[in-house]
């Protein structure tokens, strides 16, 4: 008799369950940046996040009216199935605290998610989880944001373990950037951009043991920008790069036109799709015994392959078949 269970129910149960992210995490910086974006969200939905940047964003000595801009947005923006997410001050930045009183002094729940960047040591992680979390339940949410930690000194690398296994943390992304500069023209500024920044040895390093963190503990791994924004072709390229040499699940864009190549170089080609979707479908009808598929024996081990790839498809919003829509009901 077939099994009624769909894949996530009976292929996981040794593994840390990924919460899925969009594959896209697109920064506003300001109100005009911001209005740029909008429409593409209500046009594709959720297929993106937007971040808003209180770091970058805000004008030396506005940080308080950046901050306040950032928590009117998310009070007035639109419910879609997800909400916003705000790239905070450093823990050592004057402006930290009240970045947090101003975004949490009262429930938000359109706020997703916090971004905590220039981050050295777990222990700084730790204060940030615990000063969110203390106003969180001073205005009586029951829940916290999840936080994002931006890695981007030798000092954060080598706590990154220690970062990914913080229950809080949804995902951690690398800055390229400050990463290079941390090392004093030790290393070329060539490094911050391809082709460099995938062969570069400490950049490789870098990028392997933020994504090995993550899939460790069932984090998303979120790459760089691509800063020559006007070549769509080359943010095409990164994202690749990134996903299929480095298994980052998730890419950071600063131009709307970013966007789209991104959720392409990260969704699964109609030809996988159709794989996994032939292959999932004779593995439930086996009741997720091992199965052949064109001459090749699939079991749990690559079952749970093609799984992610699906997975990963209806996430980006690829048409699938109607036969495999009610495992995602059960997610």
């Amino acid at each position: 008799m077939q099994t009624t269970q769909g894949p996530s129910e009976v292929l996981f149960d040794m593994q840390p369950k990924l919460r899925p992210l969009p594959a896209c995490d697109h920064y506003a910086g300001n109100a005009k940046f911001l209005e740029k974006v909008l429409p593409l969200r209500r046009q594709w939905g959720p297929l993106f996040d937007i971040t808003l940047d209180l770091e970058d964003g805000a004008a030396s000595g506005e940080e308080q009216k950046a901050a306040v801009w950032a928590q009117q947005s998310i009070e007035s923006f639109e419910p879609d199935g997800r909400g916003l997410g705000v790239r905070i001050h450093s823990v050592d930045h004057a402006a930290f605290r009240s970045d947090l009183d101003i975004l949490l002094a009262k429930p938000s729940p359109q706020l997703s998610y916090l971004m905590l960047p220039k981050v050295q040591t777990v222990e700084e992680v730790q204060h940030a989880a615990f000063e969110i979390n203390r106003r969180c339940e001073r205005n009586g949410e029951n829940t916290s944001p999840a936080l994002h930690v931006l890695i981007e000194s030798p000092g954060a690398l080598l706590d990154v373990e220690k970062i990914a296994g913080i229950a809080q943390v949804e995902s951690l992304s690398f800055g390229i950037m400050d990463f290079v500069s941390h090392f004093k023209g030790a290393i070329s500024d060539d490094a911050m951009r391809s082709p460099l920044q995938f062969q570069h040895p400490l950049l490789i390093q870098a990028k392997t043991s933020i994504s090995l963190a993550c899939h460790r503990f069932g984090k998303t791994p979120s790459h760089n920008v691509c800063t020559t924004y006007k070549n769509t072709e080359s943010v095409t390229a990164d994202a690749l790069r990134a996903r299929t040499d480095f298994g980052f699940l998730r890419m950071w864009s600063i131009h709307p036109t970013q966007i789209r190549p991104i959720l392409q170089a990260f969704s699964p080609s109609e030809s996988q799709t159709a794989k996994a979707c032939s292959i999932l479908m004779k593995a439930q009808t086996a009741n997720w015994g091992p199965v052949e598929h064109e001459g090749v024996l699939h079991d749990r081990a690559s079952l749970r392959y093609y799984w992610d790839v699906l997975a990963r498809a209806e996430k980006l919003g690829v048409a699938l078949p109607d036969a495999v829509r009610p495992w995602f009901s059960k997610n």
